[in-house]
């Protein structure tokens, strides 16, 4: 049961959200739907975006015959906000999943809930990392709308340890993308039995810091420029769990291996598909969720990088391959985001969207190359954290139900896992407002960096994807106005993160 009413009826507030309706979806035609992530994959970090280097055939491939996302992003730089974003259709700061290790609120209606309630038999498989993924977890796959889970807290490496529907994890050998896939084909094969379309969410673990990959995968990076020696990146040792300092070349050729790794995992399961004929009628998703980190930057033509709003910081690769629908390859420039996927997905599958504010809009025009232009911006914000330290807070779930489920290779604090944390936020404070934020309308994009307004940029993507010119002075109305909108949206999240949407 859906944990909210819905309607047909969505809210708009503000005009800030654009929403396409529900269609009169048949369920013969409704799609089956696989939604792919790698984990901390950039946009360059592909064979069809040009990289050098890089081995993606299958990706590819599927950009070859499916709707290629030039411009598309991610809810937030970091991992565990975009993730929240995937599930809620909304902007993470409306459910306090402020960064890594913040918890999503049990009381969110997941894609997977609206989904489950169409007839879909839902599974979720690989890294969650917006709640533990134990049994007793308010925030675990099960209770967020998935029928079955294989997932971790967090990230992996070869042979993870993963919890299978929240019981005691366990050691699986092998490569961590095949062995996602493997149980994914598993699930899909199930739901066959039963006649009911599928969805399936497959998180990767790579490429992930720290770095990993088979020998025959190694051994294609064997050649990298020895420029690439010349730097030293730090990042998190596979064998100590500390920070460790290491020759960029070296960690390029794991973290490669780790990307081609993944692509051919990705292959296995269009194999599966083909196999079984059902290529044609599901809809296969692929995107990343931030940009490339520090440890594994090479040379990008984008500015910034992961944790940062400047285009490496959140725009990643994305591809939609759907035969039945999307006939020809297409390279489409409309700016989309990971909240979209929710409107989108329900859309699709003839299921009434929730009764709350969203932030993404339905893309079935984008799919159907019917959509030229953005109809709403698109608003990041990374909320100021440092915040937070002297308030009372409340916690929104027991500390205990927080505790990490499944070890790290990683220490924080000593610890081998991941403790979550979110609370009730009863006030707004005028800091509240502040933090590094974005407004993104189509051409134009609104940098506002730190705690003040002082550091404000201006750019013009389309002609300036790099964020080379700042053009902040030259084109003042264009700033005001989108100060004004961004104003708006804080107030509108801000309202949704002190409960007006749980009301």
């Amino acid at each position: 049961m859906i944990k909210d009413t819905l309607r047909t009826n969505l809210i708009l507030l503000s005009s800030i959200v654009v929403f396409g309706f529900p269609t009169s979806t048949h369920a013969q035609d409704r799609p089956n739907i696989i939604l792919l992530m790698g984990d901390d994959h950039g946009w360059e970090e592909t064979g069809y975006n040009g990289h050098p280097y890089l081995h993606t055939p299958v990706l590819d491939e599927m950009a070859s015959s499916g709707l290629q996302f030039n411009r598309f992003y991610a809810a937030h730089p970091t991992c565990s906000p975009t993730r929240g974003s995937v599930l809620t259709g909304r902007h993470p700061n409306r459910y306090g999943t402020f960064a890594p290790n913040w918890s999503i609120r049990p009381d969110e209606i997941t894609i997977a809930d609206l989904l489950r309630e169409a007839g879909y038999a839902t599974g979720h498989f690989g890294k969650w990392h917006v709640g533990p993924v134990k049994i007793d977890s308010p925030t675990n796959p099960g209770a967020m709308g998935f029928d079955q889970w294989l997932s971790h807290d967090n990230f992996f490496e070869l042979n993870p340890v993963l919890s299978s529907n929240g019981d005691t994890p366990s050691r699986i050998e092998g490569e961590s993308s095949s062995v996602l896939v493997d149980a994914a084909i598993d699930f899909i094969s199930n739901s066959q039995a039963s006649e009911q379309p599928f969805f399936a969410v497959v998180w990767f673990g790579s490429p992930h810091e720290p770095y990993s990959g088979l020998d025959e995968d190694l051994e294609l990076y064997d050649n990298l420029p020895g420029r690439y020696a010349e730097k030293i990146v730090a990042l998190t040792s596979n064998h100590t769990g500390l920070q460790t300092r290491r020759p960029l070349r070296e960690v390029l050729r794991e973290r490669y291996a780790e990307i081609t790794a993944m692509d051919r995992a990705i292959g296995k399961l269009r194999d599966y598909l083909e196999r079984a004929g059902l290529k044609n009628n599901t809809l296969l998703w692929y995107k990343g969720d931030n940009g490339t980190p520090s440890s594994g930057l090479a040379d990008s033509p984008l500015r910034g990088l992961k944790g940062t709003m400047y285009e490496e910081g959140i725009r990643v690769p994305s591809i939609i391959e759907w035969p039945a629908r999307i006939h020809s390859s297409r390279t489409t420039h409309v700016p989309a985001v990971t909240s979209d996927i929710l409107p989108t997905l329900a859309t699709l599958a003839g299921q009434n969207l929730p009764s709350r504010v969203l932030d993404g809009i339905n893309l079935e025009p984008l799919i159907d190359n019917a959509m030229r232009t953005r109809p709403e911006p698109i608003f990041f914000w990374g909320f100021n954290i440092g915040g937070l330290n002297d308030r009372n807070t409340d916690p929104y779930i027991p500390a205990d139900l927080q505790e990490g489920t499944t070890p790290l290779v990683k220490l924080m604090d000593g610890i081998p896992t991941r403790i979550f944390q979110n609370f009730h936020y009863s006030t707004v404070l005028p800091r509240d407002y502040l933090g590094p934020r974005v407004v993104l309308d189509n051409d134009y994009k609104l940098v506002v960096q730190g705690s003040t307004n002082s550091s404000t940029e201006l750019f013009n993507i389309t002609n300036d994807p790099g964020e080379t010119t700042d053009l902040s002075e030259r084109e003042p109305a264009i700033v005001d106005a989108m100060q004004h909108q961004l104003r708006e949206w804080q107030e509108s999240t801000l309202n949704s993160l002190t409960g007006d949407d749980y009301r």
